[in-house]
């Protein structure tokens, strides 16, 4: 059995081998060693100890079999050399990375070594590690860094050089990664990991300079090794007194919760009994009491291996006495503390009381100062209102009020709306107006007083839009002087005016609207000027009265537009009642309907048409005689007269009812009996220039001249009509002057059409762009553009009030409604105030 593998072998020339069998420096450092290599025995060593026979060839894989082994051959013992230490063998491990490799390169190294001329001698352990001594220091850069693949074919350096590694740097794509290889550090014996401190080498704190956990938990053990008490025999520390001051008492009263803002009470110095202990405690009150849990701890007991030193003066009654005379003490001193706080804190609050008080006296002062001479003008306009007997004063007048109540607004304007003083205009300007309008006619003078009004209106009135007649008690002062001192004469005026002579009366109220309110100017329409009119429309003949009816009535439609609409219905039915036996050549029935067709709904005008004048056209047209050598047209003249009053489709209706079958009748029969063309062509072109390109746009009216010329065109292919007498022959041209008129009359309805396909085309274009434009410029932005498109939508005026403002927010009128929006929500005022709508609704309102 060869032992080379566990001690060094030393081969003389002539093969014989050398064994050792001492105890070397190997065998005590692996004795304990778990990772050692160890030798596992065959079979024949288990039976044969040291003479089992070992061939090199057994360490191989065998591919013929076992070999039968000699065992009459003499024992051979194999010198092993010096094996290194372990230590030494894992420290060569770390440096080279592929153990593999490593081994196989020092297999080679061993065959390739030539063999000693001499005689060998066994090898120590100071020759091996000095043999080492250039691979302790670490690798050296660059010279031995991949020096084993010299010994392969290098595959793994150029794949790092193909994937842009460079000799020298790091890995990595920043070349981040360390240089040199990891660097082992020895122990200093067998110790656990940390034993002896840090293990960290230069490199690895060159590679990552980052503080290790261990180091400081190392730092933190040192310096508590460094706290130990000193021997009671090295000497004696001097004692040391702790003194507490004022201000850290009361620090410390702040820090445990203790409020000094408030005087102790009566509850705090009550006595408290605390049975929780094993004793009954008596404390002097609850603040006593939450300390009793702040009792310095009992000293840790020492160690058990120390004698306990016994202390020389130890009275634990007197010490007790002590901590509670420094606990009152100290009590005492937090509730002076709290009480000066307290009292501070009542200095202060008393002092701004003191302030704030002074403060408001001086404006009261200054607020009675300021009543006082509010009150002297007061007094001073009542005595010159209603002078005495003796009074040297001027009377006053309506220039002096005004002056009055502008200076009351100006100098006194608090004052003037706390107290209400508008009201005053009452009791002193009423009785100047009624006589400043006594002697006042409003149908001869409409504008007299107007400016007056004015400028009253600027002082008095108060921005209160109300849409009906609101309480005498809360009306505006405004509202009350025109209610009770100008609408008495308006009465007056409308009972003595005649609804026909309209024309003052609305010069009048069209002067007054703009600085009347609405609800009078809607009170004077509905109650005074519209039952006027009604009873004078239940009065009118349209047969009898000369002077047509719109021209009192239509002048209304700017002030009362839908308030006239109760009176269209019994006009439509005088009129129908008019026109039973009305014939069309009387043109007087065009004149009274004309004016009345833009203001009645279009379905109501086209049912009184369809009723009352569609019949009588119809009657004149089935009468009319059709006649081409002695033609009277005046019946047929007295129906296009009514063009423009009834509608295309109705006109268009009679004529091909009643005219078109007698006409083209006519053209047959005349066509049948030897006929002149040229004639015929200028009756066809004739009776089409009466009619206007509106009639005749329409498909069936073309559709019956498509037909005359079809008709003309047939008699003159098929010679229809032609006499014997002139040998059979058509007029020389016939032919193709009706080509002629056909086609053109062809050429002109397709350009008639294109031009209209045209026009309507440009004007959806032109709709498609306006409405683009005009939906990206009037996109809502906010709640009043939206208001507006609605009201544009349907057709409901919506504009602002001028100079008129509720609580700041300006008003608007929508229709008849006055209006305000406050923060997207529209407000309209009712009876007493401003109630909030939704849009939907003020629409309906509106309506």
């Amino acid at each position: 059995m060869s032992m080379s593998h566990l001690y060094g072998r030393d081969e003389e020339e002539d093969g014989v081998e050398l064994e050792r069998f001492e105890v070397t420096d190997w065998d005590l450092q692996n004795e304990f060693n778990p990772e050692r290599r160890r030798h596992r025995q065959t079979k024949e060593e288990a039976t044969y100890g040291m003479w089992a026979e070992h061939d090199s060839d057994d360490e191989r894989p065998s591919f013929g079999g076992k070999r039968s082994k000699d065992y009459t051959a003499p024992v051979n013992f194999i010198s092993a050399g010096l094996r290194k230490s372990a230590a030494e063998e894992r420290e060569q491990r770390q440096s080279q990375p592929d153990s593999d490799d490593s081994d196989d390169m020092d297999k080679g190294k061993r065959e390739e070594r030539p063999r000693e001329s001499g005689p060998r001698k066994l090898q120590t352990g100071a020759s091996f590690k000095g043999s080492q001594k250039g691979f302790v220091g670490g690798p050296r850069l660059g010279q031995d860094f991949a020096n084993w693949e010299r010994h392969t074919r290098g595959i793994g350096q150029k794949l790092l050089e193909k994937m842009g590694y460079v000799p020298g740097r790091g890995l990595g794509k920043n070349a981040q990664g360390i240089i040199n290889p990891i660097e082992a550090k020895v122990r200093k014996g067998k110790g656990a990991v940390g034993a002896y401190g840090a293990e960290r080498t230069k490199q690895s704190l060159q590679d990552f300079p980052v503080v290790d956990s261990e180091e400081e938990e190392e730092k933190d053990f040192q310096q508590e090794m460094s706290q130990w008490r000193r021997e009671p025999g090295q000497g004696r520390k001097k004692p040391k007194y702790s003194y507490r001051t004022v201000d850290e008492l009361k620090a410390k009263g702040y820090a445990m919760g203790k409020s000094m803002a408030a005087p102790p009470t009566e509850l705090a110095q009550v006595k408290v009994i605390d049975m929780t202990g094993r004793e009954h405690k008596v404390y002097s009150s609850y603040s006593q009491m939450s300390n009793k849990h702040s009792v310095p701890e009992e000293p840790p007991l020492p160690p058990a291996g120390k004698e306990q030193k016994s202390p020389g003066f130890a009275l634990p009654e007197l010490e007790h006495n002590l901590q509670l005379l420094i606990d009152l003490t100290e009590q005492e001193i937090l509730q002076g503390a709290r009480r000066l706080q307290h009292e501070r804190d009542v200095v202060v609050s008393l002092s701004h009381e003191s302030e704030t008080l002074a403060e408001t006296l001086s404006q009261e002062e200054g607020a009675l100062e300021r009543l006082g001479r509010v009150l002297e003008l007061v007094e001073q306009c009542e005595r010159r209102l209603s002078p005495g007997p003796g009074s040297t004063e001027e009377p006053l007048s309506l220039e002096d009020c005004a002056q009055l109540f502008e200076r009351l607004q100006g100098d006194f304007y608090e004052e003037y709306k706390a107290f209400g003083l508008a009201d005053l205009a009452v009791a002193m300007v009423h009785p100047l107006l009624k006589e400043h309008f006594r002697d006042w006619e409003p149908l001869k003078d409409g504008i007299y007083g107007i400016e007056v009004i004015g400028k009253w209106r600027a002082l008095l009135e108060s921005g209160q839009m109300a849409h009906s007649q609101p309480d005498m008690n809360a009306m505006d002062p405004y509202h009350r002087m025109l209610w009770e001192v100008w609408l008495p004469f308006v009465r007056a005026s409308v009972t003595r005016w005649q609804p026909r002579n309209c024309g003052p009366m609305v010069d009048f109220l069209e002067s007054w609207a703009p600085i009347l309110p609405i609800w009078i100017l809607e009170n004077i329409l509905e109650q005074l000027i519209f039952p006027k009119l009604q009873r004078e429309v239940e009065s009118w003949n349209p047969l009898t009265d000369t002077v047509p009816i719109h021209s009192w009535i239509h002048p209304w439609l700017p002030l009362m537009q839908a308030q006239l609409e109760p009176l269209y219905p019994p006009i439509r039915s005088k009129l129908a009642s008019a026109l039973q036996k009305w014939h069309p050549s009387d043109s007087s029935a065009k004149l009274i309907l004309q004016p009345w067709r833009d203001v009645f709904t279009p379905g109501s005008w086209e049912a009184f048409m369809v009723k009352n004048i569609v019949p009588k056209l119809g009657l004149c047209l089935s009468e009319f005689v059709v006649n081409p050598h002695q033609q009277h047209m005046d019946p047929f003249q007295w129906v296009l007269d009514w063009e423009g009053m009834l509608s295309p489709s109705s006109l268009v209706g009679m004529l091909d009812k009643h005219f078109f079958p007698k006409w083209l009748q006519v053209l047959c029969s005349w066509l049948s009996n030897n006929p002149n063309y040229e004639e015929i062509t200028k009756w066809y072109l004739g009776w089409k220039s009466m009619l206007s390109d509106a009639v005749l746009a329409h498909p069936s009216i073309k559709e019956k001249f498509n037909e005359a010329l079809d008709i003309m065109n047939r008699s003159v292919s098929s010679g229809i009509g032609l006499c014997v007498s002139t040998g059979g022959y058509l007029q020389p041209g016939a032919r193709e002057n009706v080509a002629y008129l056909t086609h053109t009359e062809r050429r002109k309805d397709f350009q008639y059409e294109a031009m209209q396909e045209r026009r309507e085309a440009e004007s959806v274009a032109q709709r498609g762009i306006g409405a683009a434009v005009a939906a990206a410029s009037t996109i809502p932005t906010n709640f009043k553009d939206l208001i507006q498109a609605k009201a544009e939508e349907h057709n409901i005026v919506f504009m602002p009030v001028v100079g008129k403002r509720h609580e700041g927010k300006q008003l608007y009128t929508f229709g008849r409604i006055v209006i305000y929006i406050d923060r997207g929500v529209v407000f309209v005022q009712g009876e007493k105030t401003w109630v909030p709508t939704s849009l939907q609704s003020l629409i309906d309102m509106a309506k």
